[in-house]
């Protein structure tokens, strides 16, 4: 079988991505950097683009030292379309245009979510799950049917990656190398349990209702760590909260705070995700996306699928994170079936939803 190989290009959101695969998902490269700001701060879209195009050239050039081929060697060119945030996402749309033109080969838009989906499947061999996606942007519960990643379940105001995120901003938790990341480990701390609003609607998910409750918390007489809130003037002006449920006569911090609010939003991913498992009569779950690097949302996950005799299949930081090689697998299977974008089409869109991609390279 002839070798075929895709250049891909990520940066949807603070990581900008390029990795070179072939089209049995064998990775010969995957290098990335992130945009990392200080502690209590998010990151900005025309911020996040001027990280990306000073980095992204020479990341080009380290994926292709890496994997060892030269230009001419690359059958087609992948990048991110969507979703994801407008100036990140067009410097890496710009730049695959330019490479399409300048070595002469064939351009795919790739939808995120899908490259997310078929990285987790051919890494961890998982023929036909459920797959669970969580990440600073998205929260779905998906299902694949007739050529489409079918949405069973979503959040309906923010992702989970992003109520993680605003937490840590809060608390002023550092973002280096990543909130998440730093959440996960004051959690493994935490030693007192405060019951935080678990809000589940059917198949849909709400965490925005949460992340407000935490806002009181951090206000409330008995959190032990004043000044770390980064609230609005406006707020850090009120009144401590008196009226918030915690658990009576008893002190909490930071580490308890992450440990209470982990085991509710991930309790509610873990629900509706083995409700769409048992919908579709599925036993084996993927878990694809930045947050599905935690360790606990893992254990969680593998402690269900079993109860269900099934299996959870999850991923290490090198393939759950944001990366350019998603998007290359993706956009040499989407070529393969005969599909490629034109130049004319090669634009970007901030709201490209999963089930509108026409899978034809599934049966």
């Amino acid at each position: 079988m002839t070798r075929s190989l895709s250049l891909g290009i990520e940066g949807s959101a603070n990581k900008i991505g390029v990795g070179v695969v072939d089209q049995t998902g064998a990775v010969l490269s995957n290098v990335r950097e992130t945009y990392i700001t200080p502690a209590g701060t998010g990151f900005l879209p025309r911020e996040t683009a001027i990280h990306h195009s000073q980095h992204v050239l020479q990341l080009v050039q380290r994926a292709l030292q890496e994997a060892g081929v030269a230009p001419a060697e690359i059958d087609v060119i992948s990048y991110t379309k969507g979703p994801g945030m407008g100036a990140p996402l067009s410097v890496g749309c710009t730049v695959a245009k330019a490479l399409s033109l300048l070595w002469g080969k064939p351009l795919v838009g790739v939808n995120h979510c899908v490259g997310h989906i078929e990285m987790g499947r051919v890494v961890t061999q998982s023929a036909n799950p459920v797959v669970l996606y969580v990440s600073g942007g998205n929260t779905q519960v998906i299902a694949y049917a007739d050529h489409r990643y079918r949405i069973f379940g979503e959040t309906i105001d923010i992702a989970v990656g992003n109520c993680l995120d605003r937490v840590a901003r809060l608390l002023g938790i550092s973002n280096d190398p990543a909130p998440g990341y730093n959440i996960e480990q004051k959690a493994k701390k935490g030693r007192v349990y405060i019951r935080l609003p678990y809000t589940v609607k059917g198949m849909d998910m709400s965490f925005s209702g949460l992340l407000s409750y935490v806002e009181q918390l951090v206000r409330h007489p008995q959190f032990t760590e004043r000044g770390v809130c980064d609230l609005p003037d406006r707020r850090r002006k009120a009144q401590p909260l008196t009226n918030v449920p915690v658990p009576p006569n008893e002190t909490f911090n930071a580490d308890d705070i992450c440990f209470s609010l982990q085991e509710t939003v991930f309790a509610m991913l873990i629900e509706v995700t083995e409700r769409a498992m048992s919908q579709v009569k599925a036993s084996d779950v993927l878990v694809v996306g930045g947050v599905g690097c935690n360790e606990r949302l893992q254990e969680m996950m593998r402690e269900m699928a079993a109860e269900r005799g099934g299996r959870c299949f999850d991923m290490d930081q090198r393939y759950c994170i944001d990366n350019g090689c998603m998007i290359a697998y993706a956009g040499v299977l989407q070529f393969l079936s005969g599909s490629f974008t034109t130049m004319a089409d090669a634009t970007i869109t901030q709201r490209f939803r999963t089930d509108e991609v026409h899978v034809t390279w599934r049966d």
